[in-house]
């Protein structure tokens, strides 16, 4: 399931989801301050693209909690509205249930990603 999984999910919608990250990336290494949270948008860029046989462990301590407040406050929001829209509209057929689940992670993802690791 996780290659057929992969290739099905970039046609129909993981391409959109992958590029918000990058956009979102890209806007954030604008500043030197901001880079370190853009490269953090580049690393669950590839999680978007191709999230069929990866899981997201959830941890960290106070420094991720307060980076994931500034997120959540400038670009976090707009991201987790956006994963949840597309799995909403993915949930309608029985056959996009698997997708729309993935985007659900991907919006939980993109409210707290810091302190955030990928597990294959």
């Amino acid at each position: 399931m996780g290659c057929l999984g992969n290739l099905l999910w970039f046609i129909f919608g993981g391409c959109i989801s992958g590029l918000s990250w990058l956009l979102a990336g890209c806007l954030w290494c604008i500043t030197v301050v901001g880079i370190p949270v853009g490269i953090q948008c580049f690393k669950f860029a590839s999680v978007s693209f191709f999230p069929f046989g990866k899981e997201i462990v959830y941890g960290g301590g106070a420094v991720s909690l307060i980076v994931n407040i500034i997120w959540l406050i400038v670009s976090g929001i707009p991201l987790a509205l956006e994963h949840a829209g597309i799995g909403c509209l993915l949930c309608i057929t029985i056959v996009g249930i698997p997708f729309g689940l993935q985007q659900f992670k991907l919006a939980k993802l993109a409210l707290m990603p810091f302190g955030a690791t990928v597990v294959s």
